[in-house]
């Protein structure tokens, strides 16, 4: 049988993020909560196991987390491994999100309306001005499943929830934050020097960008995304009622809805990962949606 264990998040507070987090995972929060890092193993900003960072028991080439917004994040970019290598020292960023809920007329913001050019789009950011007209407005719904690779310019908007899986990374570079200030009342810091040189303006890059696919009408189990850094499985709605998984260590159980119990029990919006390989069994609903990520 595999050893798998609950995860304790880090809980990430941010000027874009609201109590939805708060009250389903009980957090005790000042400010609202926009993240809970489920799994990860990144310094400081780990998730838990008995009060123990997982940064000190494994080094994963993932992090999951859960993200809930009531207002816009910063339009950004993350740097491929590529730029990631020669700008930072590190590995870059490709990220996927699995829409989890959304309000109605919530969506994204992913990749360039066409036949925009870099001169054009910087020299707007470079004179303060608003900058989400040049970017593809997508309309989401729970089920929604995206991939976010690189280089590639985007912003979650206000009103959704989702589980975001991406490559161990905190690099961030910030081009635009809607004229806001941050939670401490100053402007959040912009990286516009380096957003200038990872950014995507290719058109077949930014159109591909709106291909996705929709997961709440399908059921059993799909590869979402095959990435050098990270797999994702999708186990979706009316599936056996007993499962058998056979599982590596480091890969790690994220509930997006329903129950799994068995050899652990774990609700929505908990994770756990696996310490020691081997095959867990457990019992499920119809309801129950879940993903196994590793490695």
């Amino acid at each position: 049988m595999a050893k798998i264990v609950k995860l304790t998040p880090y809980v990430s507070e941010t000027v874009w993020g609201g109590d939805k987090l708060k009250q389903i995972k009980n957090l005790d929060a000042t400010n609202p909560v926009g993240e809970t890092w489920e799994v990860a193993s990144l310094g400081e900003k780990s998730s838990c196991i008995n009060n123990i960072k997982l940064s000190e028991l494994v080094d994963l080439s993932y992090l999951v987390k859960f993200i809930d917004t009531t207002k816009n994040l910063s339009i950004q970019v993350h740097p491929d491994d590529e730029m990631a290598a020669e700008l930072e020292n590190s590995k870059g960023k490709t990220e996927c999100w699995y829409i989890m809920g959304a309000e109605e007329g919530a969506g994204i913001y992913l990749g360039f309306k066409p036949n925009i050019t870099r001169k054009e789009f910087f020299t707007a950011v470079e004179n303060g001005l608003a900058v989400d007209k040049y970017l593809n407005f997508i309309p989401v719904a729970r089920g929604d499943f995206f991939v976010v690779p690189g280089g590639s310019i985007h912003a979650i908007g206000s009103g959704i929830t989702l589980c975001e899986v991406q490559q161990a990374s905190g690099i961030t570079y910030r081009v635009w934050d809607w004229n806001r200030m941050g939670l401490d009342g100053e402007p959040r810091e912009l990286h516009i020097d380096k957003a200038k040189q990872v950014t995507n303006f290719e058109e077949a890059h930014n159109q591909k960008l709106q291909e996705f696919k929709n997961l709440q009408v399908e059921s059993g189990i799909f590869k979402l995304i095959e990435h050098a850094d990270f797999k994702v499985q999708f186990f979706g709605q009316i599936m056996p009622k007993n499962l058998s998984l056979n599982l590596k260590a480091k890969d790690s159980l994220i509930v997006l809805d329903g129950e799994l119990e068995g050899d652990i029990k774990l609700s929505s919006f908990e994770s756990a990962i696996v310490m020691e390989a081997g095959t867990l069994e457990f019992k499920i609903n119809k309801t129950s949606t879940f993903m196994v990520v590793s490695e």
